[in-house]
């Protein structure tokens, strides 16, 4: 079987007709100015994001505290028991989007949630 395409969106982008696959917003918070009627989305699954404190901490000076953010979520991942019962319910899906409403996608939670689960699944 082939391994599953999993790609990351921005809520507020538009996505040009490749609105496709199993969508999973992986934000704790909801997308501020998104209506929940409108907002499509296949799975919320907060509790795999970074923990309140993580969060504020990485906040506070998120230039110098970029790399150990990454090696801090990944260690709360790899302990959170969310994170088995979040792969079984994505490995029936062979295209998965990752929805989130960072600004910069790049230097949020969501590269290193993705990374994880590329390799789990």
């Amino acid at each position: 079987m082939n391994d599953p395409t999993l790609r990351v969106e921005r809520v507020y982008d538009d996505p040009g007709g490749t609105t496709g696959g199993f969508r999973v917003f992986v934000d704790r918070l909801w997308p501020r100015g998104e209506s929940k009627a409108k907002f499509h989305y296949d799975l919320w699954a907060k509790d795999i994001t970074p923990s309140t404190a993580l969060r504020e901490w990485y906040h506070a000076d998120r230039q110098t505290r970029r790399d150990e953010f990454r090696e801090k979520y990944r260690a709360e991942l790899e302990s959170n028991p969310h994170l088995s019962q979040l792969i079984a319910e994505l490995k029936p899906h062979h295209d998965i989007v990752l929805l989130t409403g960072a600004r910069d996608v790049a230097h949020s939670h969501v590269p290193v949630l993705a990374d994880l689960l590329r390799a789990k699944l």
